[in-house]
């Protein structure tokens, strides 16, 4: 899915719980750890992106809602098919988790994926790099990148910056873009 209009179906579902929960949360009252189930994630958000199967028989799913858009959920449903939690994953907290040596799939596992339109290989550095667009903590849009080795695609370090800087476009209040 490399457009927006490959995303709306599912936008259009979120907006809609949304303007359903008068924005107490952004899932609407019908998802709840330990009642859904995946038939109720799946009509909600729409198919997952991906999807991991877990040791304990629980499976993981990552619902991207970029690149226009600012979250990732990623939800775990049970081996019996209810729903045991779900986050936005495109969060400092989450981005703290990326560390130097990871593999690309342990940064899919915690972030989903990246936009590919925006993924970029410098050959000079061999160096591959992948970028998420989310809200910083002053409830702006940045872009937090993760720069892997083009070899061994292990995490070399990360980046992030507000898009004021990275991206100069646009006029009026970003902030406007990221209010919760």
């Amino acid at each position: 899915m490399n457009s927006l209009a490959a995303h709306l179906p599912r936008l259009a579902g979120v907006l809609a719980a949304l303007a359903l929960s008068g924005c107490a949360n952004l899932l609407g009252p019908g998802l709840q750890p330990g009642v859904s189930t995946r038939d109720d994630l799946d009509a909600t958000l729409g198919a997952p992106a991906m999807r991991w199967a877990e040791a304990d028989g629980s499976e993981r799913l990552a619902y991207p809602f970029g690149p226009a858009g600012f979250q990732t959920w990623m939800a775990v449903v049970s081996p019996n098919g209810r729903l045991v939690s779900i986050e936005n994953v495109l969060e400092e907290t989450h981005f703290a988790r990326i560390q130097a040596g990871m593999s690309q799939d342990e940064v899919l596992r915690t972030l989903g994926p990246s936009y590919p339109g925006w993924t970029v290989y410098y050959k000079a550095r061999d160096e591959l790099v992948w970028e998420w667009r989310y809200c910083d903590v002053f409830r702006e849009p940045a872009r937090f990148d993760v720069l892997f080795d083009g070899t061994s695609g292990k995490v070399r370090s990360t980046f992030s910056s507000p898009e004021r800087i990275a991206m100069p476009w646009g006029r009026g209040n970003r902030r406007d873009w990221c209010s919760r």
